[in-house]
């Protein structure tokens, strides 16, 4: 079957966020926005139809997670990255960041050590701060080709006997990068010998570019199966962060018992009837789609790419190997951080993420999502490569 991905439905006047908070983010509804983490392509017509079909039950009421929706998850793990889990490991959750907050209360105690590797998607030291723990930022490098690289000598640095987890973004939002295992070994490695248990953020797995392939963390070694909290789910995969659905699997039993105790305080209960179904029926049915969408995606990043490259004085693309979030270093437009967020939304007309926000190791960068149907990101193009030719225009 082939998929199109030319074009998608119109979302605005349909609450989307990206659309609703235009204003109050940029100022003017008069910009394209490609910030939050979410596609302008349809969700799969088969998740819709599972959703449908159960609909046709005239009663919405609660429910239980039915084994056979984490059997698909776990059997779509297996098969694409070789990570093997159990019903009774996996825990039903909203959202990828509600499971971190759950693990920061689990794992530490005000006033203990959190490590966060920045630049980060924002909610990670957000999270951090607003449970009272101590933020340990362990920064990223970049090397020669721009390429992002744990600063594993930095990591071992920060670590006192006070330090009790590592927020673990894999693979990494906003830098793109795909940690290989023996990158991952060497956290795990670290962590294990200082008695830290690692969060490990896998949302945007299966949006992974060849030759680069997906590591789970827990699998890496049995060190690291037995440290590990790992967060999954449909959102980005399938486009359906709206079924608010993840999950959290824990393979060690005391962690486990842990993040359970907590866990049950908050009540999660068992979610959204029509996310059950609608979850079970995208990793039963989406293997097909996933991959027509990723060389769908791959083609809008060489299209941007090649725009980069030809106003090269201006920005550089970080090489990406997994999500849909191009991370855009403008810091030779020798532009703050207003006047380059400025520039995207006066000059571009376009909504982005200031890099900034990532933190500070984001300043004079840009996060731009081409999650967008061929339509729609001809567009983006258009007015980016407009405002960039005026600008080379006005500099001379």
């Amino acid at each position: 079957m082939s998929y199109d991905f030319s074009t998608a439905a119109d979302r605005q006047n349909t609450n989307a966020e990206k659309y609703t908070l235009r204003e109050k983010l940029f100022g003017t509804l008069d910009v394209e926005p490609v910030w939050v983490a979410d596609m302008d392509i349809n969700t799969p017509d088969f998740v819709l139809a599972a959703v449908a079909n159960r609909l046709k039950h005239p009663i919405v009421g609660y429910e239980d997670v039915p084994d056979s929706t984490y059997e698909a998850q776990l059997a779509w793990l297996k098969c694409e990255h070789g990570f093997e889990a159990k019903i009774e490991d996996m825990f039903h959750s909203h959202s990828v960041v509600a499971s971190m907050s759950v693990a920061i209360e689990a794992f530490s105690q005000k006033g203990e050590g959190v490590i966060v590797q920045t630049p980060v998607y924002p909610p990670f030291f957000h999270s951090v701060m607003e449970h009272e723990r101590k933020l340990v930022k362990n920064s990223l490098k970049q090397n020669a080709e721009g390429k992002y690289v744990f600063d594993i000598e930095d990591l071992k640095s920060k670590i006192t006997e006070d330090t009790k987890l590592l927020l673990l973004c894999s693979p990494h939002n906003p830098v793109g990068r795909v940690w290989s295992k023996e990158e991952l070994t060497q956290i795990a490695d670290i962590c294990y010998e200082n008695k830290i248990v690692v969060f490990s953020d896998e949302i945007h797995s299966d949006i992974v570019y060849a030759p680069n392939k997906h590591v789970p963390f827990a699998s890496v070694s049995e060190k690291a199966s037995q440290i590990c909290v790992t967060a999954v789910g449909v959102g980005k995969t399938f486009n359906m962060a709206g079924f608010a659905m993840s999950t959290v699997i824990i393979q060690n039993a005391e962690l486990k018992e842990r993040f359970q105790k907590i866990y049950n305080r908050i009540h999660f209960a068992q979610g959204n009837v029509l996310s059950h179904v609608a979850f079970e029926s995208a990793y039963t049915n989406g293997k097909e789609w996933i991959e027509e969408l990723k060389t769908h995606l791959y083609k809008n990043y060489t299209t941007l790419q090649e725009l980069t490259q030809e106003y090269s004085e201006f920005i550089k693309l970080t090489p990406i190997e997994a999500t849909y979030l191009a991370w855009l270093d403008c810091r030779e437009m020798g532009l703050k951080d207003k006047e380059l967020r400025d520039f995207f939304v006066k000059d571009a007309r376009l909504g982005l993420n200031a890099g900034i926000s990532f933190g500070r190791e984001g300043s004079g960068f840009m996060r731009l999502n081409f999650a967008l149907s061929s339509a729609k990101m001809s567009e983006i193009i258009t007015r980016l490569k407009n405002a960039l030719e005026m600008r080379r225009m006005s500099l001379g």
